[in-house]
């Protein structure tokens, strides 16, 4: 294994020198500060020397062994024709283990490669606190806001674009709010057809009777129907014909898309002016099989269906994401955000929507009907996101700062 230096005045210069020699994939062994700059060293060719050491030798005798029983089956064929050659499958069992292992030691340097570039991830970003001290405070408060390392990365360049000062907070919130995608549609006025659809938990029931009690106090009961498709829980029809009876509206239940229309068209041919039509579903897992049969129930388009996503502010950025590219197989009219009151943060669940261009119609901040839902505004769920990061006692150590702030370096610097 050979072994090279690089050295610069800092970080930034070594590693655009390394990758400039090595390209991309080359193997830090070490990084260290020395007198006048920073002092890498790499391995030149550390993986093909690793993969020739493990496998040289184990190569050339399973090419003996194949040899030897090659022979052998020949001497045996001049004896027996009808005797069947197991030269192929000895062959093929000596590449199979020979591919195991190359597999095993690719993964073992890859393992190795993360280990090594940690260290230098805090070299950069240290460097960077300490060289851009207002870039690097902004990303921070972005990122511990909740936001992803991506969505933070963005709007602290944007901000820094037009000069980083004192207001380069508000500025970033700011932007934030306005990229927050937002429903103005207010169906509380107009009515139709909703259908709350997402995973089980969520608050979708509680939710549709916070939207039919609204809806009742502003144009009466007589127009609203609740229709309920969950023929998975044991009991779930009761919940909802517990708020309907209290509300005096009807509960109707579906157990196919046929029976979903026929109720449909019966609410439609109402003559009640003002007319309401919400759908409780089942909740259903993102990756249950049974997820698809149920989404294909609301492809009714003759019935114009909207369809909300009801997603928890307490779920994980991943969880939220697989969440959102399960349900978006049906057309997908915007999103309920619930349980803001139990989130630690709402940096995850805004990151998210923006990836996604989801638009967030409603706001659900408690269990009490009617009173704990609104309509979302950007700038009202960014408030509430810095009043609980304020209150929050979480704090991102240097090795996450580092680590977020690797894709940068690695994508940008160099």
């Amino acid at each position: 294994m050979k072994m090279k230096r690089y050295f610069a005045v800092d970080s930034r210069h070594a590693l655009r020198e390394l990758r400039d020699d090595q390209g991309p994939d080359a193997v830090i062994l070490s990084n260290r500060r020395v007198n006048g700059g920073v002092e890498i060293i790499a391995a030149m060719d550390y993986e093909d020397a690793m993969v020739d050491t493990s496998l040289g030798n184990s190569k050339t005798l399973s090419d003996k062994a194949s040899f030897s029983l090659f022979n052998d089956d020949i001497n045996h064929l001049n004896n027996s024709k009808n005797q069947p050659s197991v030269i192929g499958d000895n062959l093929q069992r000596s590449t199979d283990e020979g591919s195991s292992e190359l597999k095993k030691i690719k993964d073992e340097l890859k393992g190795l490669r993360t280990i090594m570039e940690a260290p230098l991830m805090q070299i950069a970003w240290g460097e960077t606190d300490r060289v851009q001290p207002l870039f690097a405070s902004l990303l921070k408060q972005l990122m511990t806001l909740g936001l992803s390392a991506t969505l933070s990365k963005k709007l602290t360049k944007r901000v820094a674009s037009q000069g980083l000062n004192k207001h380069a907070w508000l500025e970033a919130l700011k932007l934030l709010a306005n990229q927050i995608p937002v429903n103005d549609e207010d169906i509380l006025e107009n009515g139709g057809v909703v259908s709350l659809i997402g995973p089980t938990g969520v608050g979708k029931t509680t939710t549709i009777a916070k939207l039919a009690a609204r809806f009742a106090l502003k144009h009466g009961r007589r127009g609203i129907t609740l229709i309920t498709t969950d023929n998975y829980r044991i009991g779930a029809h009761e919940q909802l014909r517990t708020y309907g009876r209290i509300l005096g509206v009807p509960v109707h239940v579906a157990t196919d898309s046929s029976e979903l229309t026929a109720l449909l068209r019966e609410s439609k041919a109402n003559s009640t002016s003002k007319k309401l039509t919400l759908i409780d579903t089942a909740g259903i897992c993102q990756k249950d099989s049974r997820l698809t049969e149920q989404l294909a129930t609301f492809n009714v388009t003759d019935m114009n269906i909207k369809n909300y996503l009801v997603l928890s502010a307490t779920g994980q950025l991943n969880l939220q994401d697989d969440v959102i590219c399960a349900f978006s197989k049906v057309n997908l009219a915007g999103c309920v955000i619930t349980k803001i009151d139990e989130a630690s943060s709402l940096g995850e669940i805004m990151s998210v929507l923006i990836q996604h261009e989801l638009p967030i119609h409603f706001v659900c901040n408690g269990q009490k009907v009617p009173d704990d839902i609104y309509q979302a505004r950007g700038k009202l769920l960014v408030k509430e996101a810095v009043n609980l990061m304020r209150h929050s006692k979480k704090s991102l150590s240097t090795e996450e700062l580092a680590y977020s702030f690797g894709g940068m370096v690695n994508n940008a610097i160099i």
